[in-house]
This record gives structure tokens, sequence and C-alpha cells, in this order.
């Protein structure tokens, strides 16, 4: 017979609070001030709606040959709307933006296609309680190192000066504008309007300038592209262009790409830009068709690893330069 409800919840509830105190012990041995440890913990409790959330996340994504096509996720994610959200965006701050460009050498458009599909230039946040939601996901053990590491930053950022009643963002602990996880806050957020605080939360120049100085982190390479749409000939040997190359990290994401190969030698292949303009010789791309043989296909450079640090999936990648490209144009 299996236990009351009440008594499941009142178990439940213990050892979430032996487990905080676990977290604040540690957070102490990090140098956390006890003012930061008692505002961060004092009545936190445990979030079942977060881990029913966490649980209903896809598990590994798309196996095999079979891939949800990009078409669909094209059109809900590069759509006019957001388009035209991100060129006034753009169009007002424009100065500024090529400022944060010139400093950290990524294109202002690239920023605001993060921005514009992250949060829709910060209409939509979210409003889960940062430090009960990634307590609870540490006390659910699956990912318990993640998102323990997670919750001592997330102190670190109050004694750092962030307003506990900030602290507000999706069920997974991502926050502010650029969806940053606390960890990443400390390591990359940036002052882009001068005024001492890096504000991601309500200030358009530190939400350009700490996109900008996290992929500037990641390695983007000043005067690339990300891609490129591109027709591929009927004729390409397709088989002898598979990468024998394995990524450590969202393996399946990279096994879609082929091997690299400079743009002079796609171009001997048959291969030509959908626009008629190509990146330099020398420079390395990978080929990407989302929707298979016979549809558009995209060579991608480093850069486009790079977004993928950001976000590792292909379609997002994808979606962010072409994003882009349409807020530039």
């Amino acid at each position: 017979m299996s236990a009351p409800a009440s008594a499941q919840f009142s178990d439940e509830a213990s050892g979430f609070n032996a487990y905080l105190q676990l977290l604040a012990a540690r957070a102490r041995s990090e140098g956390v001030s006890e003012r930061t440890i008692a505002l961060t913990t004092l009545g936190l409790t445990f979030n079942p709606r977060v881990i029913s959330l966490d649980r209903s996340q896809p598990g590994g994504g798309p196996t095999g040959n079979t891939f949800t096509p990009f078409e669909p996720y094209l059109r809900s994610h590069v759509d006019s709307a957001r388009i035209s959200a991100g060129q006034r965006q753009f169009a007002a701050a424009a100065s500024q933006a090529y400022s944060i460009e010139r400093k950290y050498g990524v294109p202002a458009k690239i920023l605001f296609a993060i921005w514009g599909h992250e949060t829709n230039y910060g209409t939509y946040t979210g409003d889960f309680d940062l430090a009960r939601s990634l307590a609870t996901l540490a006390y659910e053990g699956r990912r318990r190192d993640l998102f323990a590491e997670e919750f001592i930053a997330l102190m670190k950022m109050i004694d750092r000066g962030v307003p506990r009643s900030r602290l507000q963002g999706s069920w997974a602990g991502a926050f502010g504008n650029p969806q940053f996880l606390p960890s990443i806050y400390l390591r990359v957020a940036a002052d882009g309007d001068g005024d001492g605080f890096p504000d991601i939360w309500s200030s358009r120049a530190d939400t350009l300038a700490s996109i900008a100085n996290y992929l500037r982190d990641a390695g983007w390479r000043p005067g690339q592209p990300w891609g490129m749409a591109v027709n591929v000939p009927a004729s390409l040997d397709r088989a002898s262009l598979g990468s024998t190359l394995a990524s450590p990290r969202c393996p399946q994401v990279h096994a879609r790409h082929s091997e690299w190969k400079s743009m002079a030698e796609w171009r001997a292949l048959g291969i030509a830009p959908q626009r008629g303009v190509w990146a330099a010789d020398n420079v390395m791309a990978t080929l990407l068709e989302p929707d298979g043989p016979g549809r558009t296909a995209y060579l991608l450079t480093g850069n486009y690893r790079v977004i993928l640090d950001y976000n590792c999936s292909n379609y997002y990648a994808l979606s962010v330069g072409l994003l882009a490209d349409a807020i530039a144009s």
C-alpha cells in the first residue's frame, strides 16, 4: 500500500530542505555572504512543475535518417513580425550597435537575431523564480552537478548587486534578454552603456554587448560570414563528403554536416550561392542540406559553430543566421 500523499509531500519537503542546507554550505565555502544565502534559501520550496517540464523535454532528438523538416521551423522563427521588430530595434540603436560590433568583432545583425530568437526582443523572458527552479532541478538529481553549480552562481550574482527580485526566468534557469544561465552571466555579462552594471534585463546596450562578449569568447572570427544559402548540383557525390570527425558535444547536430572544404573547393564541385556572393576562397565551410537533396542547402563556416555554442541546434543556428541577414537587408 502506497504512502498517503501528505506523507510523501512531507518527506519530499524534508529532503529538499536538507539539500538546501548542503547548497548553503557549499556557497559559504565559495565565499557567498550569509545575507545572500539567507535571502536566497529562506522559504524556498520544491517546485514539481519544473520537474514535469524537464521530463517532458525530448531525450535526444532525431536519430538515423529521420529529421523534422526545417522549412516549417524557418517560417515560424524567421517570420515577417520578427524581422520587422528586429529592423526597428536596429534602427533605434544603430550607432550603439555598430560601436559594440567594432569593440567585439561580432556583426550587430547577429546580436539582434539572437536577442530576437531568445526572447522576441525582450517581450517574454520567463516568470519562474530562478532560485526555486535551480534548487529543484539540482535536488531532483538527473543533472545535479550542473544545476547545483548554477544555484551557487545565482547567489554570487546577488553578492555582485543583482536584486533578488530580478531573478526570474525560464523553468530551466535562463533569464534576461539573452537568456543566460547564472554562470554565463558571471563570465560574460557586459556593461554596454557605461553605467557600471551589466543589466541584461532592461538595457538594450548591455544586452547586445553581453551577447557579443559571449560570441567573441566562443571564438567568433571577424570578417567571416556565418554561412550562405547555396544550390547544389544533382550530380554532387554526397557519399564521398561524409565527415569522419566526431563531436564530443551535440554529436547528432554535427553528424549532419559534411567534411570541411574551402569555398574554392566547393565552387569547383558546382555549388553556387543563391545570391551570387561568395566568401573568400580560403574560408573553410561544411555543407548542410537540412531538408535533403534538391532543396536549399547551406555552406556553414566556423562562425556557424560559434552560434551552435549558444544553442546546439542546427535549426536554431540556421534561423539566427537567416534572421540576421533579413534584419540587415
